[in-house]
């Protein structure tokens, strides 16, 4: 088959959306088929080589930005446009830092949902150009659904099915000032009806989705999550030794993620005279907006006399966070939110290492199912430091919990069974004579 997926990076941010869609791509390449990936704003991040097709980006992020501001921008010549367009250009501003934040984008995403109608027409066109001389794909998969403007114009323009995959957006969407935040749900809403299936990537997600955007839940598939097992091998928990008791964290340093709220209960645990010598390791991407937020948790730790003992790491490349998931004794999350992925849970259970995670979102299906873990009460400083002291006590019950971790994540979540669920998907849409009217 082949399938055209359209991906938007992330501003150089490791992002769990794009990492997801580079490993379906590479997953359905070696099973025979021809995915045809193409990244809009900027050049995605992944920790795997990357799948992108061709060195092209469309709506790149500049050239976005700039026809919002000034209507200059919205007539100047293609060729022009090559220059902003560029990927070094683009990779330098992605460096740099371009906004991500929704809170400041709320004209902007409105603008990209108003698809030809609104002030980035030309980028529309442009990728439509282009697709028309390429090849036909057999089913188109929008991996994002504030991308769903494109719905419409590919229907008239290919002829072929329209996936459109769910992924987060919800979270986007929350955090748009009015009256963004309504206008973009209405135009998604309304582009929704070209769209021929959904899909979600988790059961957690498929029911709040239907819910939240107004779509039947019959028109959404579950196409779980998947990594590449042989990068995570399964560490041996038997090992003794003087290393020190780790819980580690790795993922996006910001509150909803409740950083601080493990932070804290390190700090009461090591005040109570608990686990004595034990290290609290975080690793992640830090937005500009969530520094401040990071150096009060460090700050925090150096005033109760723990500075060694707790220690950001940085962004770490896949190899580097192989070994940072492998090294730990414990994995904690005890997300604010409903957080609809869970990516970072799956790789640290991948590698035998047992986790601590809040009741919410995709955490309960993913500890569910693995048993790879423990749910606590969220929002619940008392059960989140229990848990910890208890499972620090009893290395058995450590033991026991990350070897069904490995076990499972490889029966449930590899990137083989992702693609095997989305080929489904693409086939029963490829195998139909037309797409369905809108």
């Amino acid at each position: 088959m082949r399938i055209l997926t359209l991906t938007a990076g992330a501003g150089g941010m490791y992002c769990g959306s794009c990492i997801r869609d580079n490993t379906l791509a590479r997953a359905l390449t070696r099973a025979g088929h021809e995915p045809i990936l193409v990244p809009l704003y900027t050049p995605p991040r992944t920790d795997e080589p990357s799948a992108a097709s061709g060195r092209r980006i469309f709506f790149g992020g500049v050239s976005v930005f700039l026809e919002q501001q000034a209507g200059f921008f919205r007539g100047t010549p293609w060729l022009i446009d090559r220059l902003w367009d560029s990927r070094w250009l683009l990779k330098l501003v992605s460096k740099l830092g371009m906004p991500t934040q929704p809170e400041a984008l709320g004209a902007l995403t409105v603008s990209m949902l108003e698809g030809r109608h609104g002030r980035q027409r030309k980028e529309f066109d442009k990728l439509l150009h282009w697709l028309r001389s390429e090849p036909r794909p057999d089913v188109v998969d929008i991996s994002y659904s504030l991308l769903i403007a494109l719905a419409p114009e590919l229907r008239a323009a290919l002829g072929r099915p329209i996936c459109c995959t769910l992924q987060g957006e919800d979270v986007f969407l929350d955090h748009l000032v009015e009256p963004y935040r309504s206008r973009a749900l209405a135009l998604i809403r309304q582009h929704a009806r070209s769209v021929d299936r959904f899909i979600a990537v988790s059961d957690y997600y498929a029911g709040h989705m239907a819910r939240y955007l107004q779509i039947p839940g019959a028109k959404i598939d579950v196409v779980p999550l998947g990594i590449n097992a042989d990068n995570y091998p399964s560490q041996d928990r038997s090992r003794t030794g003087d290393a020190p008791f780790t819980i580690g964290y790795l993922g996006r340093i910001a509150p909803e993620k409740g950083v601080h709220l493990l932070a804290d209960a390190f700090h009461r645990l090591r005040a109570e005279g608990q686990l004595a010598g034990s290290r609290l390791e975080l690793a992640g991407w830090v937005g500009p907006e969530h520094r401040e937020y990071l150096d009060r948790i460090l700050a925090s730790a150096r005033d109760r006399g723990l500075g060694d003992a707790v220690r950001y790491r940085g962004v770490l490349e896949l190899e580097d966070k192989v070994a940072f998931l492998g090294g730990l004794d414990l994995f904690a999350v005890p997300a604010t939110y409903d957080d609809p992925k869970g990516l970072s849970l799956i790789e640290a259970m991948a590698c035998g290492t047992p986790v601590v995670a809040a009741r919410r979102g995709t955490y309960v299906e993913l500890i569910e199912r693995t048993g790879g873990g423990v749910l606590i009460h969220p929002d619940d400083p008392d059960a989140l430091t229990t848990t910890l002291q208890r499972l620090h006590d009893d290395g058995d019950a450590r033991r026991e919990l990350g070897a069904r971790a490995a076990a499972a994540t490889r029966e449930h979540y590899t990137a083989e069974t992702m693609a095997h669920c989305a080929l489904d998907v693409y086939r029963q849409l490829a195998a139909r004579p037309e797409p369905a009217t809108a």
